[in-house]
Protein backbone atom coordinates (compact mmCIF):
# COMPACT_ATOMS: atom_id res chain seq x y z
CA UNK A 1 0.00 0.00 0.00
CA UNK A 2 2.80 2.43 1.44
CA UNK A 3 4.24 1.55 -2.36
CA UNK A 4 1.26 2.31 -3.89
CA UNK A 5 0.94 5.70 -2.27
CA UNK A 6 4.96 6.32 -3.23
CA UNK A 7 4.35 5.61 -6.91
CA UNK A 8 1.34 7.50 -7.48
CA UNK A 9 3.22 10.63 -5.31
CA UNK A 10 6.19 10.10 -7.68
CA UNK A 11 4.06 10.07 -11.31
CA UNK A 12 1.94 13.51 -9.62
CA UNK A 13 5.60 14.58 -9.14
CA UNK A 14 6.75 13.99 -12.58
CA UNK A 15 3.52 15.46 -14.19
CA UNK A 16 4.00 18.53 -12.55
CA UNK A 17 7.87 18.71 -13.22
CA UNK A 18 6.49 18.20 -17.19
CA UNK A 19 3.94 20.78 -16.91
CA UNK A 20 6.51 23.52 -15.37
CA UNK A 21 8.68 22.72 -18.27
CA UNK A 22 6.52 23.22 -20.82
CA UNK A 23 5.07 26.07 -19.56
CA UNK A 24 8.68 27.71 -19.50
CA UNK A 25 9.74 26.29 -23.25
CA UNK A 26 5.97 28.08 -23.94
CA UNK A 27 6.75 31.48 -22.14
CA UNK A 28 10.70 31.03 -24.04
CA UNK A 29 8.50 30.58 -28.03
CA UNK A 30 6.44 33.89 -26.75
CA UNK A 31 3.51 32.18 -26.51
CA UNK A 32 0.74 34.73 -26.30
CA UNK A 33 -0.95 36.15 -22.99
CA UNK A 34 -4.35 33.97 -23.86
CA UNK A 35 -2.31 30.79 -24.43
CA UNK A 36 -0.56 31.07 -21.19
CA UNK A 37 -3.92 31.47 -19.45
CA UNK A 38 -5.33 28.25 -21.12
CA UNK A 39 -1.87 26.25 -20.52
CA UNK A 40 -2.51 27.36 -16.42
CA UNK A 41 -5.99 26.29 -16.59
CA UNK A 42 -5.38 22.73 -18.49
CA UNK A 43 -2.36 22.18 -16.25
CA UNK A 44 -4.85 22.90 -12.40
CA UNK A 45 -7.30 20.94 -13.83
CA UNK A 46 -5.45 17.77 -14.35
CA UNK A 47 -4.58 18.46 -10.76
CA UNK A 48 -7.58 16.17 -9.38
CA UNK A 49 -7.23 18.22 -5.87
CA UNK A 50 -8.18 21.63 -7.19
CA UNK A 51 -12.09 21.48 -7.68
CA UNK A 52 -12.52 24.78 -8.69
CA UNK A 53 -10.57 27.75 -9.26
CA UNK A 54 -10.95 31.50 -10.42
CA UNK A 55 -7.34 33.52 -11.38
CA UNK A 56 -7.96 37.22 -10.96
CA UNK A 57 -4.96 39.52 -12.87
CA UNK A 58 -4.73 43.15 -11.97
CA UNK A 59 -4.92 44.48 -16.10
CA UNK A 60 -5.06 48.07 -16.95
CA UNK A 61 -5.98 49.14 -13.88
CA UNK A 62 -8.39 46.66 -12.92
CA UNK A 63 -8.79 43.03 -11.71
CA UNK A 64 -10.23 40.68 -14.47
CA UNK A 65 -10.46 36.74 -13.79
CA UNK A 66 -8.59 35.49 -17.08
CA UNK A 67 -9.14 31.65 -15.70
CA UNK A 68 -12.12 29.65 -14.14
CA UNK A 69 -13.48 26.22 -14.24
CA UNK A 70 -15.54 23.75 -11.90
CA UNK A 71 -17.80 27.46 -11.22
CA UNK A 72 -21.54 27.54 -11.54
CA UNK A 73 -21.04 31.36 -11.69
CA UNK A 74 -18.89 33.06 -14.62
CA UNK A 75 -16.83 34.82 -12.28
CA UNK A 76 -15.10 37.15 -15.62
CA UNK A 77 -18.26 38.75 -15.25
CA UNK A 78 -17.81 39.38 -10.87
CA UNK A 79 -15.66 42.24 -9.63
CA UNK A 80 -13.09 41.37 -7.19
CA UNK A 81 -14.41 42.21 -3.91
CA UNK A 82 -12.19 44.56 -1.12
CA UNK A 83 -12.02 42.21 1.39
CA UNK A 84 -9.92 39.64 -0.87
CA UNK A 85 -8.04 42.65 -2.47
CA UNK A 86 -6.84 43.59 0.85
CA UNK A 87 -5.32 39.98 1.38
CA UNK A 88 -1.54 39.76 1.43
CA UNK A 89 -0.71 36.50 2.02
CA UNK A 90 -1.98 32.56 1.40
CA UNK A 91 -4.48 31.05 3.53
CA UNK A 92 -7.89 29.68 3.84
CA UNK A 93 -10.64 31.91 2.51
CA UNK A 94 -13.66 32.93 4.62
CA UNK A 95 -15.76 35.06 1.86
CA UNK A 96 -18.80 36.89 3.03
CA UNK A 97 -19.81 37.49 -0.35
CA UNK A 98 -21.91 34.04 -1.44
CA UNK A 99 -20.45 33.85 -4.84
CA UNK A 100 -17.12 33.82 -3.40
CA UNK A 101 -17.67 31.47 -0.60
CA UNK A 102 -17.11 28.63 -2.86
CA UNK A 103 -13.80 28.90 -2.58
CA UNK A 104 -11.81 27.90 0.51
CA UNK A 105 -8.52 29.36 -0.17
CA UNK A 106 -6.85 32.15 -1.69
CA UNK A 107 -3.14 33.11 -2.57
CA UNK A 108 -2.03 35.85 -3.83
CA UNK A 109 1.01 36.55 -6.46
CA UNK A 110 2.90 39.20 -5.33
CA UNK A 111 6.09 41.07 -6.93
CA UNK A 112 7.80 42.97 -4.10
CA UNK A 113 5.24 44.55 -2.48
CA UNK A 114 2.72 44.42 -5.12
CA UNK A 115 0.13 42.06 -5.72
CA UNK A 116 -0.26 40.89 -9.37
CA UNK A 117 -2.95 38.20 -8.90
CA UNK A 118 -4.90 36.50 -6.71
CA UNK A 119 -5.60 32.65 -7.05
CA UNK A 120 -9.04 31.60 -5.74
CA UNK A 121 -9.20 27.62 -5.20
CA UNK A 122 -11.56 25.21 -3.93
CA UNK A 123 -8.76 22.02 -2.53
CA UNK A 124 -9.13 19.48 -0.73
CA UNK A 125 -5.57 19.44 0.21
CA UNK A 126 -3.56 21.34 3.35
CA UNK A 127 -1.92 24.65 2.67
CA UNK A 128 1.73 23.03 2.68
CA UNK A 129 0.77 20.95 -0.47
CA UNK A 130 -0.19 23.99 -2.46
CA UNK A 131 3.72 24.41 -3.90
CA UNK A 132 3.33 23.47 -7.16
CA UNK A 133 0.08 25.75 -7.58
CA UNK A 134 2.42 28.53 -6.24
CA UNK A 135 4.98 27.80 -8.43
CA UNK A 136 2.89 27.77 -11.63
CA UNK A 137 1.46 30.49 -10.60
CA UNK A 138 4.57 32.64 -9.94
CA UNK A 139 5.70 31.68 -13.67
CA UNK A 140 2.53 32.55 -15.64
CA UNK A 141 2.04 35.45 -13.70
CA UNK A 142 5.68 37.05 -13.67
CA UNK A 143 5.97 35.97 -17.87
CA UNK A 144 2.78 37.76 -18.38
CA UNK A 145 3.80 41.20 -16.37
CA UNK A 146 7.15 41.09 -18.43
CA UNK A 147 5.01 41.01 -21.48
CA UNK A 148 3.03 44.06 -20.38
CA UNK A 149 6.42 45.76 -19.35
CA UNK A 150 7.95 45.08 -22.97
CA UNK A 151 4.39 45.82 -24.63
CA UNK A 152 4.45 49.41 -22.24
CA UNK A 153 8.33 50.14 -23.53
CA UNK A 154 7.41 49.27 -27.34
CA UNK A 155 4.90 52.04 -26.89
CA UNK A 156 6.72 54.36 -25.02
CA UNK A 157 9.32 53.88 -27.74
CA UNK A 158 6.71 54.41 -30.45
CA UNK A 159 5.49 57.58 -28.41
CA UNK A 160 8.88 58.84 -27.87
CA UNK A 161 10.08 58.71 -32.20
CA UNK A 162 6.31 60.22 -32.40
CA UNK A 163 7.29 62.96 -30.15
CA UNK A 164 10.93 63.54 -32.02
CA UNK A 165 8.45 63.76 -34.93
CA UNK A 166 6.70 66.25 -33.62
CA UNK A 167 9.25 68.21 -32.45
CA UNK A 168 11.14 68.40 -36.10
CA UNK A 169 7.65 69.33 -37.54
CA UNK A 170 7.24 71.86 -35.14
CA UNK A 171 10.95 73.65 -35.50
CA UNK A 172 9.97 74.19 -39.24
CA UNK A 173 7.00 75.92 -38.39
CA UNK A 174 8.69 79.08 -36.96
CA UNK A 175 10.34 81.67 -39.64
CA UNK A 176 14.24 81.04 -39.60
CA UNK A 177 14.63 84.83 -40.02
CA UNK A 178 13.13 87.83 -38.83
CA UNK A 179 13.35 91.64 -39.67
CA UNK A 180 15.16 93.69 -38.20
CA UNK A 181 16.33 97.09 -39.53
CA UNK A 182 15.71 100.54 -39.10
CA UNK A 183 11.99 100.56 -40.97
CA UNK A 184 10.97 96.62 -39.32
CA UNK A 185 11.85 95.01 -35.99
CA UNK A 186 10.62 91.60 -35.28
CA UNK A 187 11.39 89.71 -31.97
CA UNK A 188 9.81 86.37 -31.24
CA UNK A 189 10.12 84.29 -28.31
CA UNK A 190 9.13 81.21 -27.22
CA UNK A 191 9.07 78.94 -24.75
CA UNK A 192 7.53 75.48 -24.93
CA UNK A 193 6.29 73.95 -21.84
CA UNK A 194 6.76 70.31 -22.67
CA UNK A 195 9.20 68.85 -25.26
CA UNK A 196 6.03 69.75 -28.12
CA UNK A 197 4.17 73.04 -27.86
CA UNK A 198 1.12 74.54 -29.57
CA UNK A 199 1.98 77.57 -29.95
CA UNK A 200 3.06 79.34 -33.23
CA UNK A 201 4.28 82.74 -34.51
CA UNK A 202 5.12 83.84 -37.90
CA UNK A 203 6.84 86.45 -40.61
CA UNK A 204 5.32 86.32 -44.03
CA UNK A 205 6.28 89.00 -46.80
CA UNK A 206 4.10 90.18 -49.29
CA UNK A 207 6.20 91.68 -52.01
CA UNK A 208 8.59 94.75 -50.90
CA UNK A 209 6.13 97.02 -48.99
CA UNK A 210 3.46 94.89 -47.11
CA UNK A 211 3.77 91.54 -44.72
CA UNK A 212 1.81 89.66 -42.44
CA UNK A 213 2.85 88.84 -38.77
CA UNK A 214 0.90 85.88 -36.49
CA UNK A 215 0.35 84.46 -33.64
CA UNK A 216 -1.72 81.26 -32.80
CA UNK A 217 -2.23 78.78 -29.71
CA UNK A 218 -3.70 75.16 -30.54
CA UNK A 219 -5.90 73.55 -27.94
CA UNK A 220 -4.23 70.52 -27.15
CA UNK A 221 -0.98 69.64 -27.09
CA UNK A 222 1.73 66.63 -28.55
CA UNK A 223 1.32 65.17 -31.99
CA UNK A 224 -1.97 66.33 -33.10
CA UNK A 225 -1.60 69.51 -31.89
CA UNK A 226 1.45 69.94 -34.04
CA UNK A 227 0.29 68.30 -37.41
CA UNK A 228 -2.56 70.95 -36.89
CA UNK A 229 -0.63 73.53 -36.30
CA UNK A 230 2.02 72.11 -39.12
CA UNK A 231 -1.23 72.55 -41.54
CA UNK A 232 -2.60 75.70 -40.25
CA UNK A 233 0.84 77.33 -41.18
CA UNK A 234 1.48 75.53 -44.71
CA UNK A 235 -1.93 76.94 -45.60
CA UNK A 236 -1.82 79.81 -44.44
CA UNK A 237 2.08 81.06 -46.39
CA UNK A 238 0.02 79.42 -49.50
CA UNK A 239 -2.64 81.91 -49.06
CA UNK A 240 -1.10 84.51 -48.15
CA UNK A 241 1.76 84.72 -50.56
CA UNK A 242 -0.87 83.91 -53.41
CA UNK A 243 -2.30 87.72 -52.45
CA UNK A 244 -5.82 86.11 -50.89
CA UNK A 245 -7.53 88.31 -49.39
CA UNK A 246 -7.77 88.59 -45.04
CA UNK A 247 -11.04 87.47 -45.13
CA UNK A 248 -10.76 84.63 -47.51
CA UNK A 249 -7.83 83.41 -45.67
CA UNK A 250 -9.78 83.53 -42.27
CA UNK A 251 -12.66 81.91 -43.84
CA UNK A 252 -10.44 79.05 -45.42
CA UNK A 253 -8.14 78.22 -42.34
CA UNK A 254 -11.31 77.67 -40.42
CA UNK A 255 -12.71 75.36 -42.72
CA UNK A 256 -9.15 73.56 -43.05
CA UNK A 257 -8.77 73.64 -39.00
CA UNK A 258 -12.56 72.06 -38.64
CA UNK A 259 -11.67 69.14 -41.67
CA UNK A 260 -8.58 68.04 -39.95
CA UNK A 261 -9.53 67.89 -35.89
CA UNK A 262 -12.76 66.78 -36.56
CA UNK A 263 -14.02 69.38 -33.87
CA UNK A 264 -11.30 67.62 -31.44
CA UNK A 265 -9.30 70.77 -31.48
CA UNK A 266 -9.53 74.91 -32.04
CA UNK A 267 -6.94 77.59 -32.49
CA UNK A 268 -7.00 80.88 -31.29
CA UNK A 269 -4.82 83.72 -34.00
CA UNK A 270 -4.42 86.97 -34.78
CA UNK A 271 -3.17 88.33 -37.96
CA UNK A 272 -2.29 91.68 -38.68
CA UNK A 273 -1.26 92.90 -42.38
CA UNK A 274 0.91 96.01 -42.71
CA UNK A 275 1.41 98.37 -45.77
CA UNK A 276 4.01 100.91 -45.81
CA UNK A 277 3.03 102.35 -49.16
CA UNK A 278 -0.55 102.96 -48.04
CA UNK A 279 0.57 103.12 -44.34
CA UNK A 280 -2.48 100.89 -43.52
CA UNK A 281 -2.36 98.32 -40.50
CA UNK A 282 -5.51 95.97 -41.22
CA UNK A 283 -6.24 93.30 -38.38
CA UNK A 284 -8.08 90.07 -37.62
CA UNK A 285 -8.17 88.75 -33.90
CA UNK A 286 -10.00 85.03 -34.21
CA UNK A 287 -10.62 84.32 -30.63
CA UNK A 288 -6.70 85.35 -29.41
CA UNK A 289 -5.60 87.61 -26.10
CA UNK A 290 -6.23 91.01 -27.82
CA UNK A 291 -2.37 92.04 -28.88
CA UNK A 292 -1.25 95.73 -27.77
CA UNK A 293 -1.07 98.28 -29.98
CA UNK A 294 1.31 101.19 -28.76
CA UNK A 295 0.89 104.49 -31.01
CA UNK A 296 3.44 107.39 -31.38
CA UNK A 297 0.85 109.42 -28.84
CA UNK A 298 1.50 107.76 -26.49
CA UNK A 299 -2.11 106.17 -26.48
CA UNK A 300 -2.17 102.32 -26.31
CA UNK A 301 -4.75 100.29 -27.45
CA UNK A 302 -6.51 96.39 -27.28
CA UNK A 303 -6.83 95.02 -30.85
CA UNK A 304 -10.12 92.76 -29.85
CA UNK A 305 -12.03 92.95 -33.17
CA UNK A 306 -12.15 90.41 -35.95
CA UNK A 307 -13.91 86.80 -34.69
CA UNK A 308 -14.68 83.65 -32.68
CA UNK A 309 -11.83 81.05 -32.61
CA UNK A 310 -11.03 78.89 -35.76
CA UNK A 311 -12.36 75.18 -36.09
CA UNK A 312 -15.15 75.62 -34.11
CA UNK A 313 -18.03 76.19 -36.49
CA UNK A 314 -18.18 75.39 -40.05
CA UNK A 315 -19.10 78.97 -40.81
CA UNK A 316 -17.73 81.56 -38.49
CA UNK A 317 -20.58 83.08 -36.64
CA UNK A 318 -19.14 86.71 -37.58
CA UNK A 319 -15.86 88.28 -39.34
CA UNK A 320 -15.27 92.02 -38.33
CA UNK A 321 -12.28 93.25 -40.75
CA UNK A 322 -10.40 96.14 -38.72
CA UNK A 323 -7.98 98.77 -41.02
CA UNK A 324 -6.40 101.83 -39.26
CA UNK A 325 -4.92 104.54 -41.50
CA UNK A 326 -1.75 106.83 -41.24
CA UNK A 327 0.23 104.58 -39.13
CA UNK A 328 3.32 105.39 -39.36
CA UNK A 329 4.93 104.73 -36.48
CA UNK A 330 3.98 102.25 -33.51
CA UNK A 331 4.75 98.84 -31.71
CA UNK A 332 2.37 95.76 -32.00
CA UNK A 333 3.11 93.76 -29.06
CA UNK A 334 1.43 89.93 -29.26
CA UNK A 335 1.39 86.80 -26.51
CA UNK A 336 0.14 83.62 -25.92
CA UNK A 337 -2.03 83.42 -22.70
CA UNK A 338 0.91 81.00 -21.24
CA UNK A 339 2.54 84.37 -20.13
CA UNK A 340 -0.83 86.07 -18.14
CA UNK A 341 -1.61 82.83 -16.90
CA UNK A 342 1.16 81.86 -15.17
CA UNK A 343 0.76 81.69 -11.38
CA UNK A 344 2.96 83.27 -8.38
CA UNK A 345 2.98 81.37 -4.78
CA UNK A 346 -0.02 83.25 -3.50
CA UNK A 347 -2.30 82.02 -6.67
CA UNK A 348 -2.55 85.38 -8.21
CA UNK A 349 -2.07 85.37 -12.09
CA UNK A 350 0.51 87.85 -13.84
CA UNK A 351 -2.54 89.30 -16.07
CA UNK A 352 -2.66 91.34 -18.61
CA UNK A 353 -2.67 94.98 -16.49
CA UNK A 354 0.77 94.02 -15.53
CA UNK A 355 1.91 92.79 -18.51
CA UNK A 356 0.87 96.31 -20.93
CA UNK A 357 2.22 98.50 -17.63
CA UNK A 358 5.46 96.98 -18.02
CA UNK A 359 5.91 97.02 -21.88
CA UNK A 360 4.55 100.44 -22.13
CA UNK A 361 7.66 101.25 -19.30
CA UNK A 362 10.13 99.46 -21.20
CA UNK A 363 9.36 100.60 -24.71
CA UNK A 364 12.27 101.99 -25.37
CA UNK A 365 14.19 99.19 -25.00
CA UNK A 366 15.37 97.02 -27.92
CA UNK A 367 13.25 94.52 -28.48
CA UNK A 368 15.27 91.28 -27.70
CA UNK A 369 16.27 93.27 -24.48
CA UNK A 370 12.35 93.99 -23.68
CA UNK A 371 11.24 90.28 -24.26
CA UNK A 372 14.62 88.98 -22.12
CA UNK A 373 13.31 91.48 -19.06
CA UNK A 374 9.95 90.22 -19.45
CA UNK A 375 10.79 86.62 -19.00
CA UNK A 376 13.07 87.50 -16.51
CA UNK A 377 10.20 89.25 -14.50
CA UNK A 378 8.04 86.19 -15.34
CA UNK A 379 10.27 83.96 -13.49
CA UNK A 380 10.71 86.02 -10.52
CA UNK A 381 7.18 86.53 -10.70
CA UNK A 382 5.88 82.91 -10.28
CA UNK A 383 8.11 81.66 -7.54
CA UNK A 384 8.15 78.28 -6.70
CA UNK A 385 5.14 77.36 -9.08
CA UNK A 386 5.77 75.71 -12.23
CA UNK A 387 4.74 77.33 -15.79
CA UNK A 388 1.51 76.04 -16.97
CA UNK A 389 1.50 76.54 -20.48
CA UNK A 390 3.63 77.85 -23.90
CA UNK A 391 4.75 80.97 -24.40
CA UNK A 392 5.68 83.01 -26.74
CA UNK A 393 6.17 87.05 -27.21
CA UNK A 394 6.00 88.92 -30.27
CA UNK A 395 7.14 92.40 -31.12
CA UNK A 396 6.41 93.94 -34.58
CA UNK A 397 7.61 97.44 -34.70
CA UNK A 398 6.96 99.84 -37.58
CA UNK A 399 9.06 103.36 -38.83
CA UNK A 400 7.35 103.41 -42.15
CA UNK A 401 9.45 106.59 -42.29
CA UNK A 402 12.79 104.78 -42.22
CA UNK A 403 14.55 103.58 -45.05
CA UNK A 404 13.04 100.82 -47.06
CA UNK A 405 16.22 98.08 -46.72
CA UNK A 406 15.05 94.87 -45.09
Amino acid sequence: MENASAELRLQMKEMQLNALFETIQAINENASEEQLFRIYKLTLQASHYIKKLALYVHDEGKWECKAQYGTMADFTQQHLPDAIRNIRDAGNLHAEDALFATFNYVLPVRHKDVVLAYVLIDTTKDIQDLNFLATLSNIIIVAIENKKLARRQAQQETFQRQLNIAKDVQSLLFPKKLPYNERLQIVASYQPHHSVGGDYYDYIPMGDDKFMVCIADVSGKGVPAAILMSNFQAALRILVREGKPLAYVIDTLNRLILENSQGENYITAFFMEYDFRKQTLTYVNAGHNPPFLFLENGHVEHLEEGTTILGGFKKLPFLNITTRSGLTNFLLFCFTDGFIETYNDQGEPFGVEQLADFVKANKHLDRKQLHNELLKLLNQFRGEQAYVDDITLLSCSVAAGASAGH
